[in-house]
């Protein structure tokens, strides 16, 4: 584990001195690193003892010159404010410096972060010994316009920006490299889209893969990146900080995993965010540190975001059950076509809308999660539900919910709006239930929803046995859990006119 004594100097710490896990590909007998840190020490950088290990091995080469991870790629669970974008973003820049047509893509789940981080990286390339190297356009080979963020060098390689919710990614081939924020939230959909990218890779020692983010929360679509520390941890023994295995490479920094348990360390002691934060105080001052605590939700994403504590949970019993509703899955192919019957819309507090919707069946209905987006134009979400809806199919809209803000512009532009209370609430999660119980229900198993039964809370309405989904855990994923339950309970003011008379089922054309 890592040692809990602060080093004279920490900046000297070396990264099995800083990190709780490390697993390392086999065969490395040569890096990339030392090309890389001579650039970097022409545009003015340095760089710690833990970050100098840490980019000799992400870069480290077999003796056949391609990268070790090329493979399974590199993967960094790491809390926020230690620099992942420092040493990953001058890695790339380098690279692109060196080594013509280099193609980058940079991806965060997103909008927001793909673009907070595309203006750091900006303001690193507006350096004079870092600005020779781009392209001699007039925005010095920087671009940001139209949803278009790039920058662009005069050797032809090129670092883009975009967030996978809006689907950037599909459709490029010869990439280079390939950096995942936020991969806490990377789905198997979006691996789908963007990995066959570097199939065509021409870079001289192969493409390369970064995979960077916090733990994730209990409603995050984090299976790949669970998968990944699982996979990398089964390849060493608990008692070792070290270990070579296979064609990945795993790093965590992370505090001691009992901090904030009644027996364990408390979640705001100095030498915790010290054992967590490798940069903590001498290059992220305590203030920095002071700063994300006062601003983080609670003591959980606190524990996973500033201090890098990996959740346990086992202990969750899902209100409804979840091989219930596992089991009630139907393939792609078999998703019913035609228009729904009842659309819903719940957002939670960082406006991320969800829209269900849901179609009436003979033998079952159908649910699905048609839309879950972050809303930065309230027009384009009411434009798409009015194409969709016109003066026919109702809207479902908790009298309680953000997304109640929408109500009377939707009824304006003449869309039919059913606004529910409290007691909707509870009978729709008591008819989801029931339905998943007694098998009236089908869906398409999307991870959203899936997580989100693994965690949502239950909160009692009243004293007549009705609940719903708690309002206090209002997550994105669990927004759309409700949304999905919304959309059902809807079903029930709906007449049965199903276009199939063998099956019942419809595709939803959302």
């Amino acid at each position: 584990m890592p040692t809990t004594a602060a080093a004279a100097d920490p900046s000297t710490r070396r990264l099995s001195e800083v990190a709780r896990h490390v697993v390392v590909p086999t065969g490395i007998v040569d890096t990339l690193w030392f090309e890389v840190e001579e650039q970097c020490a022409e545009w003015g950088d340095e760089f710690d003892a833990w970050q100098d290990g840490l980019g000799q091995l992400v870069l480290g080469l077999r003796a056949d010159g391609l990268f070790a991870a090329s493979i399974g790629g590199v993967t960094l669970s790491i809390p926020r404010q230690v620099a992942k974008t420092f040493i990953v973003g001058r890695i790339v820049f380098a690279i692109c410096a060196r080594y013509p047509n280099t193609t980058v893509l940079w991806t965060a789940h997103r909008t927001r972060m793909a673009t907070q981080t595309f203006e750091k990286l900006k303001a690193f390339a507006k350096r004079p010994a870092v600005r020779t190297h781009l392209a001699k356009t007039r925005n010095d080979g920087m671009r940001d316009s139209h949803g278009e963020q790039e920058i662009r060098f005069g050797n032809d390689s090129v670092i883009m920006f975009g967030a996978r919710e809006q689907g950037f990614g599909r459709g490029f081939d010869e990439v280079d490299v390939e950096v995942f924020d936020e991969a806490q939230i990377l789905t198997e959909k979006a691996l789908e889209d963007m990995i066959a990218a570097t199939n065509q890779s021409r870079f001289p020692h192969g493409a390369l893969l970064f995979y960077m983010g916090t733990p994730p929360r209990p409603t995050d679509p984090g299976e790949e990146f669970t998968n990944r520390r699982r996979k990398a941890l089964s390849a060493k023994p608990d008692d070792v900080v070290y270990a070579e295995h296979g064609d990945a490479m795993y790093v965590e920094c992370s505090a001691d995993p009992s901090v904030g348990k009644p027996d364990g360390p408390s979640l705001d002691d100095p030498e915790q965010v010290s054992i967590a934060n490798p940069s903590y105080p001498h290059r992220t001052p305590p203030v920095s540190v002071a700063r994300l605590r006062e601003n983080l939700t609670s003591d959980d994403s606190w524990r996973r975001e500033g201090l890098g504590v990996w959740d346990e949970f086992d202990g969750h019993v899902s209100a409804i059950p979840l091989d219930q509703w596992a089991a009630l899955a139907i393939p792609d192919e078999e998703v019913p076509q035609g228009a729904p019957d009842r659309y819903a819309l719940t957002m939670s507090p960082e406006r991320v809308a969800s829209i269900a919707v849901a179609l009436k069946g003979e033998a079952a209905d159908y649910v699905d999660l048609a839309q879950l987006e972050r809303v930065d134009d309230s027009r384009k979400l009411v434009d798409w539900l009015v194409a969709r809806c016109g003066r026919r199919t109702p809207v479902m809209i908790d009298s309680r919910d953000p997304a109640a803000s929408f109500v009377n512009e939707l009824r304006t532009r003449g869309v039919k709006v059913n606004v529910t209370s409290a007691s909707d609430a509870g009978r729709a999660c008591g008819g989801l239930l029931d339905a998943v119980n007694e098998g009236r229900v089908w869906h398409c198993d999307q991870p959203t929803i899936a997580s989100a039964l693994r965690v949502a809370a239950k909160r009692d309405i009243g004293k007549g046995g009705l609940w719903e989904w708690d309002l206090d855990d209002l997550t994105p994923e669990v927004a759309a859990l409700r949304a999905l339950t919304l959309a059902h309970y809807g079903l029930s003011f709906t007449r049965h006119r199903s276009a199939n008379k063998t099956s019942g089922r419809r595709v939803v054309t959302a």
